[in-house]
């Protein structure tokens, strides 16, 4: 499937176009409609939860922004237009598979654009012989039961903080600096200076350094915000499962809490990942977001984390992986990182982390909007 650079696949903006920026320290979030033009089925969902909702219809269909919208170098007003009628058809499509699901299975979400279309822009209907006599890929559910004879999540977490060096040594880093490069996907693919700046409790900050502006995650223990440049809203305040997933990674930082983090911990099956065995975990953040942890079962170290935000069109995947770990201040840290999104993949290869320095309060705060 070919997916979009980063710049064009997360300002893929399917119905609209936009009217205004976002104002600072809302009593509630800024929904969509509030933001972009001619919003007519999307409505009432967080402009973060919008443009996930654009990632999966990419993904989906095997397509960018170009191929359902009409762009334009003097703004964003030309991707209200109603020209071309796929956007036409992408809205009774929405409306069609809200309708499957309210009258067949009790509105749960259970069929979905990627459910029928697998990267194609039109629905899958005939078995390809190809695919039916080779291997199968198999894919992991979003959901995790329980297995019998598991060990227990006691037991997992345990031996994952003692592979790290263990609690009291984890208890003595309070923050930390570290600095790298990240390589996007495509055309983003040349490395680029990257920052990140954590504190405990529940503080972080990443900055990726491009040519065109900083992009920005903050999160300061209670809010959240991205900024970053070409985006039809250059800062955006993260809320719900988008703000369940910052403070995850914030808790992953400082991970001597982990098991307090999120609730209805369940240890599925075991798999393998590069070929090494890992053990499945899965718990549930305090908005009703799904985290997927992949440990080693081996070393005990946490390989792979998947979580799952929530849109009217589906799950909204990200997926992190972790390796290269090193010692520092006598404990270890993935220095390697792969973010991959539904809009695009960083590849995140640190070089240096500074333990227990002092940070600034405003690396936390909300970022400035990037030059456009």
């Amino acid at each position: 499937m070919k997916v979009a650079s980063f710049a064009c696949s997360l300002l893929c903006v399917l119905f609209l176009s936009l009217v205004h920026g976002q104002t600072a320290a809302e009593s509630k979030p800024v929904v969509a409609d509030e933001v972009f033009k001619n919003v007519q089925v999307l409505k009432g969902i967080t402009v973060n939860q919008f443009m996930g909702t654009m990632g999966i219809f990419s993904a989906a269909l095997g397509m960018s922004c170009e191929d359902c919208h009409t762009s334009s170098d003097t703004g964003w007003d030309a991707y209200a237009a109603d020209t071309n009628p796929r956007k036409r058809t992408a809205r009774r499509m929405v409306t069609m598979m809200t309708e499957i699901n309210r009258a067949n299975f009790g509105g749960r979400q259970l069929v979905t654009c990627y459910t029928c279309h697998r990267a194609s822009d039109r629905p899958i209907v005939t078995p390809n012989l190809a695919t039916l006599y080779s291997e199968k890929m198999v894919e992991s559910p979003d959901i995790i039961a329980p297995f019998p004879n598991a060990p227990s999540i006691d037991q997992l977490i345990d031996k994952f903080i003692r592979a790290l060096g263990g609690a009291e040594r984890l208890a003595r880093i309070t923050s930390f600096v570290a600095t790298g490069t990240s390589k996007g996907y495509g055309p983003e693919g040349d490395p680029r200076k990257f920052e990140v700046f954590a504190k405990a409790p529940g503080q972080r900050t990443t900055i990726t350094h491009t040519l065109d502006g900083d992009s920005t995650t903050a999160l300061d223990g209670a809010s959240a915000w991205t900024a970053a440049p070409h985006r039809p809203v250059p800062v955006v305040a993260l809320t719900g499962q988008d703000l369940d997933g910052l403070k995850l990674d914030a808790d992953l930082s400082f991970p001597a809490r982990l098991k307090d983090a999120l609730t209805n911990w369940r240890v599925g099956p075991s798999d393998t990942i590069a070929g090494r065995g890992v053990q499945v975990v899965q718990g549930t953040t305090p908005n009703g977001a799904l985290a997927t942890f992949y440990f080693d079962k081996e070393s005990g170290l946490l390989v792979r984390q998947v979580r799952y935000a929530a849109s009217p069109v589906g799950r909204i995947p990200t997926q992190i992986d972790y390796a290269d770990y090193r010692e520092v201040s006598g404990v270890k840290m993935p220095f390697g990182l792969t973010i991959a999104w539904l809009d695009g993949q960083d590849i995140i290869q640190l070089t240096d982390i500074r333990t227990n320095v002092a940070i600034d309060p405003a690396k936390f705060g909300k970022p400035p909007a990037p030059r456009q």
